[in-house]
């Protein structure tokens, strides 16, 4: 496995402790302001350079910039214009060594939670989802038309992607409810993710496989995992306690997956890939402006992580 870290492109302390811990690769969340065009080589060597300058070389974009990914997500006006300027960003991806974009297909409502104060172990605050707490808004949009824009938009881009090696991994729902008010979803079941993945069958066409959200679908994670190995191509390490009705984000040790056995599954399975910590309780101290992203959490989640890994290789090598 290869342990990354999110991080935005402008340098701040989280680099600093990204590579105090070990960290060389990164996963970026390119700016979604007019400083940056993607389809300028330029703009995302200046970005580039400014990671490696760092010690931290960038491999994976998450997510697609939502300028592009929403309009492409609901049919808008302006999806050819997106859709090409994604095809525009393959080859300069692939100049640059960065060779994975994580992407989901949430239209109009991203990844949901309705409370971000929820104590977990000591008082920490985890974000959690409750539907009965849900308010829907007049937004709306049909399971047939998401199938249809997923559809569209993986015959468009895949011949490209595979033309340049650049590799899409699909993110599942979050929560994975078939439906938020009018707003459906598709990618809540791993039914349904094995039909997103026969639409365009290819070796750069696979999943990220975020463990919590396949818990909260209802979903044996040792089979998911085990089923989807070949197709796993970025993994987000976290975890909850709960259902997709109703769950809570959790310290990494402290939910309902048995976080050893996942390593070590991975580690049988062949998946060595990039992997990244994700929704972390704020801990003593931290203000919560960044519900799910704070600073102590993400460390003893790393640090964590880190352990387990070496203790798989330990076993590994007797």
């Amino acid at each position: 496995m290869i342990l990354t870290d999110y991080l935005l492109c402008d340098k701040s302390i989280q680099w600093d402790y990204a590579r105090q811990l070990g960290i060389e690769h990164a996963v970026i969340r390119l700016p979604e302001d007019d400083r940056f065009d993607v389809t300028d080589p330029g703009h995302w060597r200046t970005i580039r350079d400014r990671f490696l300058s760092a010690g931290l070389r960038p491999i994976i974009v998450e997510p697609m910039p939502n300028a592009l990914h929403g309009p492409i997500k609901t049919g808008g006006p302006e999806r050819d214009a997106c859709l090409d300027k994604v095809i525009r960003m393959f080859p300069i991806m692939a100049e640059l060594g960065i060779d994975t974009i994580c992407t989901n297909f949430m239209a109009h409502i991203g990844w949901l939670r309705t409370a971000s104060d929820i104590p977990e172990r000591g008082g920490a605050l985890v974000t959690g989802f409750r539907l009965a707490d849900y308010q829907p808004t007049d937004l709306a949009i049909s399971e047939s038309e998401l199938w249809a824009n997923l559809d569209t938009f993986l015959q468009v881009v895949m011949p490209a992607a595979e033309r340049y090696g650049i590799r899409i991994a699909l993110h599942p729902d979050d929560p994975p409810l078939p439906r938020l008010g009018q707003v459906s979803r598709i990618l809540v079941s791993l039914a349904n993710i094995r039909r997103a993945l026969a639409l365009y069958p290819s070796d750069c066409l696979g999943v990220t496989f975020c463990q919590a959200t396949y818990s909260a679908m209802g979903e044996d994670i040792v089979q998911a995992a085990t089923e989807l190995a070949k197709k796993i191509f970025f993994i987000h390490f976290r975890d909850i306690r709960g259902t997709k009705t109703d769950f809570h984000e959790t310290f990494h040790d402290n939910g309902q997956t048995d976080m050893a056995r996942m390593v070590a599954l991975y580690d049988r399975l062949g998946c060595d890939v990039p992997v990244r910590v994700d929704h972390v309780p704020t801990m003593a101290g931290e203000t919560d402006q960044t519900p799910g992203y704070a600073t102590i959490g993400r460390l003893f989640a790393i640090g964590y992580l880190k352990g387990l890994i070496d203790g798989v290789a330990c076993q590994r090598e007797g």
